[in-house]
């Protein structure tokens, strides 16, 4: 693996250095947390060389994009793109389930964003332990890597039961007629999240192990290869858990037994000795029910037009794809600036920085060709399994219309969502996925159905 030479290193360092010592000695002036600054690795830059040199070109990407990281969130991308589609046909394919299962199209958006929401912070903050020299592959409890799963798999039993009550709820204020009951979301949103989060924790890991072995920097890589797993994962395994729902004796005893699992995961979490288990529960705890409360109103929006999809099931093909990768630009985004701001090359100002201003860039380039890619493969996937649609043209125009407008969005979530989460006190690595994936989730339903209605494809 090519390593950064002794001159490289030095520059560098020097260089973000200065950065963050101009920017901490900034904080008593503009009143900025000090405490979770350190927390976040700041103290542990001495040992920022090792990972530049470790990485090579990966490190020295983080002062600013060039080729070779767009490169890497372009391919991340369009693999996202492909893949999503094979959620999208399992929709698509899915529709009279659907209309069978009142209310699930509701969960669908919420129960896959809370996968990527989860491990999308996962791998940021393994991406940030690789930049900042402290990641190591081990499950040990002492360990970041270990605690980090501990408290992603919580995350997800309790943020899936949280989900399905959520989801009774709003279905209930809605007037969905004849939507399942609690225990049906409860056996929904638990057991089939539970089962796609295993696979997509493996991802999330594999994903970190093989920047670090590959020179890729997981800032490019990590977002929209989480999301695509969760997509591709995450509704066939709602579909399966569909099959045990509304059946007298069996559905009751399954939601008893995840609330009790659930809770017994949770009172262990709550009193592990493990410092950062705790800090990523406490910190993304009231982000994820707030993230998983907006997708379900873009659930909403979906299930409110059901006819529309159902006539033309190529939309539904559509829809995962479409809101992953708004969510997975964000993403991207959101992760090269939370590390940009651990290493000091950026501060938490309210106008972007120039190294802020060109990843926003980097974002707006990709977001075109790809949303352009999202709309031909879903179309060409559609065609394949005879499912009706729009056609081409429109397809391409709908996603376009839609697209441009999500990723006005996209920049501003991710931008500030990650500046105010420091400013807050808190970790962007945690919050800053969570915050884009929930807004982009409910603004694609809405920029998704807007452009739809303008261009006549319904």
């Amino acid at each position: 693996m090519r390593s950064l030479s002794g001159q490289s290193r030095t520059r560098s360092s020097r260089l973000g250095l200065s950065r963050l010592a101009a920017w901490r000695a900034s904080l008593p002036r503009t009143g900025l947390p000090r405490t979770p600054l350190s927390r976040l690795g700041l103290s542990r830059l001495a040992a920022w060389r090792t990972p530049l040199a470790r990485l090579g070109p990966a490190g020295i990407r983080l002062l600013g994009p060039d080729p070779r990281g767009v490169g890497q969130s372009l391919g991340a991308l369009c693999v996202l793109a492909v893949t999503s589609v094979v959620a999208g046909v399992v929709l698509g394919r899915s529709h009279e389930r659907l209309a069978d299962v009142p209310g699930l199209l509701l969960l669908v958006p919420a129960a896959i964003a809370l996968r990527g929401n989860i491990f999308g912070a996962l791998g940021s903050r393994l991406g940030t332990a690789i930049h900042t020299g402290t990641f190591r592959l081990s499950l040990r409890s002492s360990t970041v890597v270990g605690q980090n799963v501990r408290a992603s798999m919580a995350l997800t039993l309790v943020l899936s039961l949280v989900l399905a009550i959520l989801a009774s709820v709003v279905a209930s204020a809605t007037g969905i007629e004849g939507a399942i009951s609690v225990a049906d979301y409860l056996v929904i949103s638990v057991v089939g999240g539970t089962l796609a989060s295993v696979f997509v924790l493996l991802v999330a890991l594999g994903m970190a192990t093989g920047s670090v072995r590959w020179g890729l920097d997981p800032d490019n890589v990590t977002a929209p290869m989480v999301t695509a797993a969760g997509d591709v994962l995450t509704l066939p395994a709602l579909i399966v858990a569909s099959h045990l729902v509304r059946r007298d004796v069996v559905t009751p005893v399954i939601a008893g037994m995840v609330v009790a699992a659930t809770a017994i995961s949770l009172v262990a979490a709550v009193r592990s000795k493990a410092p950062e288990l705790r800090t990523i529960l406490r910190e993304s705890m009231p982000v994820l029910a707030l993230a998983g409360f907006l997708s379900l109103l873009a659930g909403v929006m979906l299930e409110n037009r059901f006819d529309v999809f159902a006539a033309r099931p190529v939309l539904l093909v559509l829809v995962p794809g479409y809101l992953a990768t708004a969510g997975a630009l964000g993403g991207i985004l959101a992760n090269r600036l939370s590390s940009k701001l651990h290493l000091g090359l950026i501060g938490p100002s309210l106008v972007p920085q120039r190294e802020a201003r060109a990843d926003v860039g980097v974002t707006v380039g990709l977001a075109l060709p790809v949303f352009a890619i999202v709309a031909l493969v879903s179309q060409g996937a559609g065609s394949l399994v005879d499912l009706a649609g729009p056609g081409a043209g429109r397809l391409v125009g709908v996603v376009l219309v839609g697209g441009v407008m999500a990723v006005a969005v996209v920049v501003a979530v991710a931008y500030y969502g990650t500046i105010a989460a420091v400013r807050f006190g808190v970790d962007p690595d945690t919050v800053g996925i969570p915050t884009v994936t929930a807004v982009l989730d409910l603004v694609g339903a809405l920029t998704l159905v807007f452009a739809i209605e303008v261009l006549g494809a319904g």
